[in-house]
C-alpha cells in the first residue's frame, strides 16, 4: 500500500470494488474516441477485461484501487506483456482510470507510481501503457512520469 501527499492510498482490489471499477470505466471515452470506434465498444471492451478479473477464483493484485479522502478515485489494471523485438517480459498498465472529481489532483500519478513498483517487484526493467493518441491530458500525465512513444499503431477501416 502506497500513500501520496495529497492523502490519496493505493490498495489491491476486492470484490466490492467491483461497481465502483466497473461504473468508472465510462471515463475512458469522455476525453473523445479515435476515429472508426465508438464510445460504447471501447467502455464495453474494458469492462469485458475487468469483469474477467473480477469473476476469477483468484485473481492476482493487479488491480490497484486509489482512495482519495476515504472514497475511491481511480483504478489501474495491471498486465505483464511480451516485447515483441526481445521476447522480455515487461509490465504494462492496462487501464487507467481517475475520476472526474480529483481530476489534477496527483491521483494519476499515484495510480502510475503504484504500477512502477508493481513491475520493479516483479523483476521487470520495463513499464509500458497505450493511450488514445487524442487524450492530450493522459499522454501529458505519461510524459512527465517519465514515459516516452515507442511505437505508433495505425488503424485503417476496411
Amino acid at each position: 500500500m502506497t500513500a501520496s501527499p495529497e492523502t490519496t492510498i493505493i490498495r489491491p482490489a476486492h470484490e466490492g470494488d467491483r461497481g465502483f471499477v466497473l461504473a468508472a470505466t465510462t471515463r475512458l471515452s469522455a476525453f473523445g474516441v479515435p476515429a472508426g470506434r465508438t464510445a460504447p465498444e471501447i467502455v464495453e471492451g474494458e469492462a469485458r477485461t475487468l469483469r474477467a478479473y473480477f469473476d476469477a477464483a483468484n485473481p492476482p493484485e493487479t488491480l490497484l484501487i486509489a482512495q482519495t479522502a476515504g472514497a475511491p478515485s481511480g483504478f489501474v489494471f495491471l498486465e505483464e506483456h511480451q516485447d515483441y523485438f526481445t521476447f522480455a517480459t515487461h509490465g504494462h498498465i492496462g487501464i487507467l482510470v481517475v475520476v472526474e472529481a480529483v481530476e489534477g489532483r496527483g491521483v494519476g500519478a499515484a495510480l502510475i507510481g503504484a504500477a512502477e513498483e508493481w513491475a520493479r517487484s516483479r523483476g521487470h526493467a520495463t513499464l509500458t501503457l497505450n493511450v488514445f493518441e487524442g487524450n492530450r491530458r493522459a499522454r501529458a500525465l505519461y510524459e512527465r512520469s517519465g514515459f516516452r512513444p515507442d511505437t505508433v499503431r495505425y488503424r485503417k477501416a476496411l
